[in-house]
């Protein structure tokens, strides 16, 4: 069953309405989304590599954990069931620090128009990466990369990983944000 997300206006606030995910994406209406950035302090970022079967970006690194928030949920909730879902972990509220909230919109070749309020997340991971349980369906596997990787990924420069062709500064962004936090 495809999963319904509420539809928000281009202020970011819920119109009342609701719709099936796919409606949202040809339509291009906004909903809520969760980014949770998993990070150590050595320091490092957790990013999963999508699955191939994802209809954007397949096969690149990206975002701990992200998915949509369903219609009637909470930002929390649905942060927390995402987490649940693509890394096997459960984990508390508190726990997630909200850094930031980016409208982001991404068009793509199929005709998606991704429309997005995404809210950002860290989160110190205290499980080692082994003990994460992916699922299979969304993610191909997680990786810690450090910040001298990534850096390298941003500049295409990784001879073994690409990540998400987002906005470049978001990466740095979630950089920056973990050095404040350690």
């Amino acid at each position: 069953m495809e999963e319904s997300v509420d539809i928000w206006d281009s202020e970011g606030q819920p119109t009342g309405k609701s719709c099936l995910k796919n409606e949202a994406h040809q339509k291009g209406w906004f909903h809520p989304t969760v980014h949770i950035w998993f990070y150590t302090s050595s320091p490092a970022l957790l990013l999963q590599k999508r699955s191939l079967s994802k209809q954007t970006f397949p096969g690149l690194w990206d975002v701990s954990v992200a998915g949509h928030v369903s219609a009637g949920e909470s930002i929390l909730e649905g942060a927390l069931r995402e987490v649940k879902e693509e890394i096997g972990l459960d984990i508390e509220s508190k726990y997630l620090k909200l850094i930031d909230i980016r409208k982001n919109t991404n068009r793509f070749e199929n005709g998606i128009i991704d429309s997005e309020f995404q809210h950002v997340f860290l989160v110190k991971l205290v499980t080692d990466v082994s003990h994460l349980c992916i699922q299979d369906s969304e993610v191909d596997a997680v990786r810690l990369f450090t910040f001298d990787e990534l850096k390298d990924c941003m500049l295409h420069k990784h001879s073994q990983y690409s990540i998400v062709p987002a906005d470049m500064s978001y990466y740095q962004f979630m950089m920056d944000a973990v050095l404040k936090l350690l």
